[in-house]
């Protein structure tokens, strides 16, 4: 080849890869047409008189350009022979992606790119793919670099993250390492943004580029998840704790005259408000990406309405009083995770058990069996959980038969989630009720066992 010879040529054909592509892919669409043109103008004359020096091919149809043989391809054999020019045009693109960003992350630094640091690394992407799409496998192979690309600026960015012991502290204002953090996770948001937007503005994308891109982008937001989550654990550690103090305080107590709450909520619900309001307004607040703090924090919200039913089904004893404060909590439990949720009814089944569960503290208990609410919306064991509490002592709570804390059996249940095992727990609780019973040589089991054991039957069976 002349650049063997020419370092200029050489220099010019690497640097210029994708106009000297586009002349390729020109020259082979010229030819293809040049070759059809004249096979049609040889079909439609009929003679041969203007071929007639030529020497006999066995089939006249035949030309360069269509496959006599079943492993060449005269288009690709063209093209490889411009690959050693698009190895090094790759490589040199693969240098112009990398070299901002390693810029921006100098040794020992501690704060991601600046926003018009990062716009620059944006507009290098936009321009090698730009310049690429003269070609659909090029723009493959530019983007399999971009991919590389936004990789390392993950990695980079994972290396800014503070993972000590005041990351995910939610006692007082944030720390230096969670103010870092924030910048890094707003600083992945925007590249994922910016990257997103400019593949989405590419006209005839190959969707194999496109792929490659977002898969890339997957990993971008991973990180920021991973980035989040000792905080987001925090939070969610915090308002478990909050949550169980409710079985601090007294719901045995009658009804006032006036027939309403002496107070409108508990002190725990209180507490829980105004935790939550502080960790969005501290915190929260500062991520740029609302979407994927929403999609973080809306998961605590769920955990904590599941948590609060289950918490509420454990109260014992409690009394009409009681019944009054605990109606008053559920209503303000939806204005408790408000600030976590973009609507409270987004929160899907925990927000229906919610609103499903506060009528049952004021029905029967035959009416509660009977709530169509029962199995589909409210699982069986949190109701005859909650049935334990219209039962004597003597019919105690699984968790009181294993001397276990609300906590504790709060801990179990996580640990358990199968419905089965949470049954056969209850089970064992109705089983040892009946074995005292028998032993005092009681004549008559408590109203409620009844009810508890038809439900726990339809339960089982539903498991079957």
């Amino acid at each position: 080849m002349a650049t063997n010879s020419s370092m200029f040529l050489k220099q010019a054909f690497e640097g210029e890869y994708p106009k000297l592509l586009h002349l390729y892919n020109d020259l082979w669409k010229r030819l293809q047409q040049s070759s059809q043109n004249i096979q049609g103008n040889f079909n439609a004359s009929g003679t041969t008189d203007f071929y007639g020096d030529l020497p006999h091919v066995e089939d006249d149809t035949q030309d360069i350009f269509t496959l006599q043989k079943p492993d060449y391809d005269p288009e690709k054999a063209l093209k490889d022979s411009l690959q050693p020019y698009e190895a090094a045009y790759l490589s040199k693109s693969l240098s112009r992606l990398f070299d901002p960003i390693n810029l921006v992350f100098p040794p020992g630094g501690r704060n991601p790119p600046s926003s018009d640091e990062l716009d620059g690394i944006i507009k290098t992407i936009a321009s090698e793919l730009n310049v690429a799409a003269v070609d659909p496998n090029l723009t493959l192979a530019v983007s399999k670099n971009v991919a590389r690309t936004i990789q390392l600026y993950g990695v980079k960015s994972e290396q800014l993250l503070s993972t000590q012991g005041d990351a995910s502290q939610v006692i007082g204002p944030l720390t230096e390492g969670q103010r870092r953090n924030v910048a890094v996770v707003n600083s992945l948001y925007k590249l994922h943004q910016s990257v997103t937007k400019v593949v989405s503005n590419q006209s005839s994308f190959p969707p194999a580029a496109e792929q490659t891109i977002i898969s890339a982008l997957k990993v971008i937001h991973a990180l920021m998840g991973n980035a989040v989550q000792p905080l987001l654990t925090s939070v969610g550690d915090a308002i478990e704790a909050i949550i169980i103090t409710m079985h601090q305080e007294d719901f045995s107590g009658s009804l006032s005259s006036s027939g309403k709450p002496d107070v409108p909520c508990s002190l725990y619900m209180k507490e829980l408000q105004g935790f939550i309001a502080r960790v969005m307004s501290d915190y929260f607040k500062h991520f740029e990406c609302s979407d994927f703090v929403f999609d973080n924090t809306e998961a605590i919200a769920q955990r904590a309405v599941e948590l609060f039913i289950r918490h509420v089904s454990l109260i014992r004893p409690l009394g009409e009083g009681g019944k009054m404060r605990l109606a008053a909590d559920f209503a303000q439990m939806e204005l408790a995770v408000g600030p976590f949720c973009r609507r409270v009814s987004d929160l899907g089944k925990p927000y229906r058990m919610l609103r499903s569960f506060r009528p049952l503290l004021f029905q029967t208990s035959e009416q509660v069996a009977k709530s169509p609410v029962l199995g589909d919306i409210i699982p069986f064991s949190i109701i005859i959980q909650f049935l334990f509490t219209r039962a004597p002592s003597e019919l105690k709570s699984p968790f009181q038969r294993a001397e276990w804390s609300q906590a504790r059996f709060s801990q179990w249940l996580d640990d358990h989630p199968s419905e089965k095992d949470r049954l056969l727990l209850i089970r064992g609780a109705l089983e040892a009720y009946v074995q005292s019973v028998k032993s005092r040589e009681g004549k008559e089991f408590a109203p409620v066992y009844p009810i508890m054991v038809q439900l726990l039957q339809e339960a089982m069976s539903t498991l079957q």
